[in-house]
């Protein structure tokens, strides 16, 4: 049975694949929660899943009774702020498997029950967990050296977000303010305006993704450098590490203007990988 929720503050939405349809979960609790819209419209192969959703609800009572809210964020980084988003863990997506009549429903119940023990296995050996989001990036097409960046990156924004917990600054909400400041003082735009300069329209499309080397590495120049700064004046509280993140990205603001001095260049780009060629996803995401 799907299990009601208070509003709750969560690790960023990370994306898993079936059959090359993208599926948003976050953890909660040490538990898998997937985005409902999500699997719906994976599971009947349509673009909108509201109205089905709607009407699934209204023919099976039960179903509607169970039905509740939790907040994720929609990226990885993020940069676009909370919403509210329909989510169930395991035990509920079954149950919703149940109410959808869909060719792919025994495929996809294999594929969740596949996510599940992965889960468990990342938690006795987060090695794993590592090891797995960098093939997804192989499978999508990214070269190496890319791959190599993005995981540095992703370690990076970890030790920040720890020192941000540490430091008094309260939920997915502040780190979102925090992290434009970094992004405005580094690259002149905040996140969201740095995703529509690269034509990413869509919710779930992570920004960090989509950024060249060079940009990655900047973005990392600006979080190392705030995390620096708060250790070193010791901030506590919202408003001090405020400053830390503009001072941090100002950090990575000056060098990149300086490497665009020397190259004649412009780090900031408009290229997205919205073209790499999705692969057939098979073993660990399939």
């Amino acid at each position: 049975m799907l299990k009601k929720k208070d509003d709750v503050s969560l690790p960023p939405a990370k994306i898993a694949v079936f059959k090359n349809r993208e599926i948003r979960k976050t953890l909660h609790n040490n538990e898998w929660w997937f985005v409902i819209s999500d699997v719906v419209e994976a599971l009947i192969d349509t673009p909108n899943a509201k109205d089905y959703i709607r009407k699934m609800r209204d023919r099976d009572i039960e179903l509607g009774k169970g039905w509740g809210q939790i907040v994720t964020p929609l990226s990885i980084s993020t940069s676009g702020g909370d919403q509210k988003l329909n989510c169930a863990n395991t035990e509920g997506i079954f149950r919703i498997i149940q109410s959808i009549p869909s060719p792919k429903a025994e495929p996809f119940k294999r594929w969740l029950a596949k996510v599940g023990y992965e889960r468990i296995q990342e938690i006795e050996n987060p090695e794993l967990a590592i090891k797995r989001t960098r093939a997804t990036y192989q499978l999508k097409g990214y070269s190496d050296e890319w791959i190599e960046k993005r995981m540095r990156g992703i370690d990076v924004r970890k030790n920040l977000t720890d020192e941000w917990k540490k430091r008094g600054v309260k939920g997915e909400d502040e780190y979102s303010i925090l992290t434009s400041e970094i992004s405005k003082a580094a690259f002149g735009l905040t996140p969201e305006e740095y995703k529509r300069h690269k034509g990413l329209d869509k919710p779930n499309e992570n920004l960090r993704d989509h950024m060249t080397d060079l940009e990655l590495i900047f973005n990392m120049l600006g979080e190392a450098a705030t995390t620096e700064i708060a250790q070193k004046r010791d901030v506590i509280g919202f408003d001090p590490n405020k400053k830390a993140a503009h001072d941090g990205g100002t950090v990575a603001g000056n060098a990149r203007k300086d490497l665009e001095k020397q190259s004649g260049k412009k780090v900031v780009s408009a290229v997205n990988y919205k073209q790499l060629a999705e692969k057939k996803m098979r073993g660990l995401l399939e």
